[in-house]
């Protein structure tokens, strides 16, 4: 198998896993949780309360799992899926750091960084 189909296999996995992601910011139980994990500090009201802020999240995972998929967007959507695990990560962490609340959500911290950092590689060797 040559590298370029190994990418390809990979760009859609990623793809789909980021498209399924997002979707899940959709649905009533996740986003009630997905807005409690966003850290006290980082809680606004208006239009970035949690609640708008899961939706943004969820609509910057499809779109980057999407851009994935089109060659001209690859690139840019792989940049721009990094810095979004890059951003997300306080809530992670927030919720990491409370397990008692969040239960199986709460994945601890250095679990969750690894499969990041992780997640952050096979962007980067999916769009070289």
């Amino acid at each position: 198998m040559t590298f370029l189909v190994v990418q390809t296999v990979l760009r859609i996995l990623l793809a789909l896993v980021f498209i399924g992601m997002g979707v899940s910011h959709f649905l009533p139980a996740s986003r009630r949780t997905m807005a409690a994990t966003i850290p006290p500090r980082l809680r606004w009201t208006g239009l970035l309360r949690p609640r708008n802020l899961v939706i943004f999240t969820g609509v910057c995972e499809i779109a980057g799992g999407l851009g994935l998929l089109f060659p001209p967007t690859t690139v840019l959507a792989g940049i721009c899926l990094i810095v979004f695990l890059a951003a997300v990560f306080p809530a992670n962490a927030y919720a990491a750091h409370h397990r008692e609340r969040f239960g199986r959500v709460a994945t601890p911290l250095v679990p969750r960084l690894i499969g990041q950092l992780v997640l952050m590689a096979l962007i980067v060797l999916a769009i070289l």
